[in-house]
């Protein structure tokens, strides 16, 4: 396998030396496992592109792109809410 390098500053090589021996891992291992933790833009809409027609076939719905893009964020919502359940059960603990 063919290698490159990356130039970074010392204090951000530091950083990632310290995060790669929590893990066990080479500084190069680590940047490869962040690099492909974040998919591209491409990636992403090939994903979703798949999860739009997977829905579609298991529900028998032939909802367009636009439909989707307008429905709510359902999962977001719950996430918010789920959210504001633990601030407030902070704030009530102090």
């Amino acid at each position: 396998m063919a290698t490159t390098t990356i130039q970074v500053s010392r204090d951000t090589r530091d950083q990632l030396a310290e995060l790669a021996k929590e893990r066990g891992v080479s500084i190069g291992q680590y940047v490869e496992i962040l690099a492909r933790q974040q998919p591209t833009e491409a990636q992403r809409a090939e994903r979703l592109a798949a999860d739009r027609a997977a829905l579609r076939a298991l529900t028998g719905c032939e909802t367009s792109d636009e439909e989707f893009d307008q429905a709510p964020d359902v999962l977001g919502n719950i996430y918010r809410m789920a959210a504001e359940k633990v601030r407030q059960g902070r704030s009530g603990a102090a």
